[in-house]
């Protein structure tokens, strides 16, 4: 399947714990990180958020993450 993306690269830093729970996800469900991280960023909410809210941002996902 031929998919044209508007592309834009970013670069993200990762702990080592962080960047082997991405990689175990990834190899445990045959995804690619490109993949996986897109689906997490399209499942954040885009509701403003109150002034408390902004300032300790909590992320929820419904995507597993392996420990």
């Amino acid at each position: 399947m031929n998919k044209k993306w508007a592309v834009k690269r970013i670069t993200i830093n990762l702990a080592s714990a962080e960047s082997e729970k991405l990689e175990k996800y990834c190899a445990s469900t045959g995804r690619p990180a490109t993949d996986v991280i897109r689906e997490l960023i399209r499942s954040l909410s885009t509701t403003e958020l109150s002034a408390s809210e902004q300032t300790t941002p909590i992320l929820k996902y419904d995507v597993p993450i392996l420990k």
